[in-house]
C-alpha cells in the first residue's frame, strides 16, 4: 500500500511538472499589444546632433551595444557605429546586444521609427515580446526619444549579425509569468529640464544614465528592485575570477555615503578621470563625455536624495 501510495505522489509530481514546462513553452514568447509612439525621426543636424550626444555620453548605448574589441576606440573617445555583439551571462540566460545601425539585414534597417521608440519607452520588442527590465529608459523625453532615433538613423549601416538571446528553463519562465511592459513611470515630458539645476540632474539620473539600475539592490533574475534606491547595488563580476566590484552608496548619508563628503568640483574632476579601476562595469568613458553643466545638475540632484544607512564597503573586494 505504501508503494502504491508513493507512486501515484509520483506520477501526480511527473504531471505537475510536464504541465509546468508545457505551460513555460506555450507562455514565454507571448506578445503584447502596446501602441507604437507617434515618433518620426529627423534629418536636423542639431537634433541628431543632440541623439549622438546622449547615445555616446549620459545614455552610454554605445558601450552596451558594441563589442570588447571597440572598447579601447571608446575609451580613446571615438564613435564607433553602434553594431551590437555585446554578451552578458545572466541566471536566466546569455544575452546579446542588436545591432542599432540601418543595416536592412542585421540592424534596424527594416524596423520603424515607432517600433524603435516602443522599445525604447515600453520595453516592447518589434515582434510584440516584452524585453528584460535591463534598459529604463522609459521616461526619456519625447525630443530625447526623437534624438535618440534620429541618430541611430543617421549612423553607418553596419553587416553585423548578432545571434538570438539564449533563454535558459528559469530564463523561460520568468518571460512566461513575469515579465510584462513596464512603460512611463510618470507623464513623459515633451521636452527635457535645462540649465545646472536639480530637475535636470533628477532627469538625467532617473530617466537617462540609469544611476539607480547600478547603484541599487535589485533581483538579477526579474531585475525588480530590493533595495533602498541608490544606496548601493549588487556585487557584479570583473576581470578578475577572485574579485567583486561593488556599486557605491550614493545618498547623501554622511557615514557611508561614498560622495557624501565630496565638492561639486571634486564630482566633476572625478568623472573627467574615466575609469580607474580596472574593469569597472560602469561606464566611466561615456560619462566623462558629459557636459559640465549636466554633472553639476546630477551632483546638485544626488544631495537632495534620502540619506540611507547603508555600507557597501570598497568598490573592489575579494570574492567570498
Amino acid at each position: 500500500m505504501l508503494k502504491r501510495i508513493l507512486l501515484g505522489i509520483a506520477g501526480v509530481l511527473v504531471l505537475v511538472i510536464v504541465a509546468g514546462a508545457t505551460l513555460v513553452q506555450l507562455r514565454w514568447k507571448r506578445t503584447f499589444d502596446v501602441p507604437l509612439p507617434n515618433v518620426r525621426a529627423s534629418s536636423d543636424s542639431g537634433v541628431i546632433a543632440r541623439g549622438r550626444y546622449l547615445v555616446y555620453g549620459p545614455a552610454h548605448c554605445a558601450y552596451c551595444h558594441n563589442t570588447a574589441e571597440t572598447g579601447p576606440a571608446l575609451d580613446r573617445g571615438e564613435q564607433p557605429p553602434l553594431a551590437g555583439g555585446m554578451v552578458f551571462k545572466l541566471p536566466v540566460g546569455t544575452f546579446r546586444t542588436p545591432n542599432l545601425t540601418p543595416d536592412s539585414a542585421t540592424g534596424l534597417g527594416r524596423v520603424s521609427d515607432g517600433q524603435i521608440a516602443r522599445m525604447v519607452r515600453f520595453g516592447v520588442r518589434r515582434d510584440g515580446r516584452a524585453a528584460l527590465p535591463f534598459m529604463s529608459f522609459h521616461d526619456l523625453s519625447d525630443a530625447d526619444l526623437v534624438a535618440v532615433v534620429s541618430f541611430l538613423r543617421s549612423q553607418p549601416a553596419v553587416s553585423h549579425a548578432v545571434p538570438p538571446h539564449d533563454f535558459n528553463l528559469i530564463g523561460k519562465a520568468v518571460m512566461a509569468f513575469a515579465i510584462a511592459p513596464i512603460g512611463p513611470t510618470v507623464e513623459p515630458l515633451r521636452e527635457s529640464p535645462v540649465g545646472v539645476t536639480v530637475e535636470r540632474g533628477a532627469y538625467l539620473v532617473g530617466a537617462v544614465a540609469e544611476c539607480a539600475d547600478c547603484h541599487t539592490e535589485r533581483s538579477m533574475v526579474s531585475g525588480a528592485f530590493t533595495g533602498a534606491r541608490l544606496a548601493g547595488g549588487v556585487p557584479m563580476e570583473s576581470d578578475s575570477p577572485n574579485v567583486e566590484l561593488v556599486p557605491p552608496n550614493l545618498t547623501p548619508e554622511l557615514k557611508t555615503g561614498r560622495i557624501a563628503a565630496w565638492t561639486e568640483d571634486q564630482f566633476v574632476a572625478r568623472f573627467r578621470q574615466g575609469r580607474i579601476i580596472p574593469g569597472s562595469p560602469m561606464p566611466w568613458n561615456a560619462f566623462a563625455r558629459m557636459s559640465d553643466d549636466d554633472l553639476r545638475a546630477i551632483y546638485r540632484y544626488l544631495r537632495t536624495v534620502p540619506p540611507v544607512l547603508h555600507e557597501t564597503g570598497p568598490s573592489m573586494r575579494p570574492k567570498p
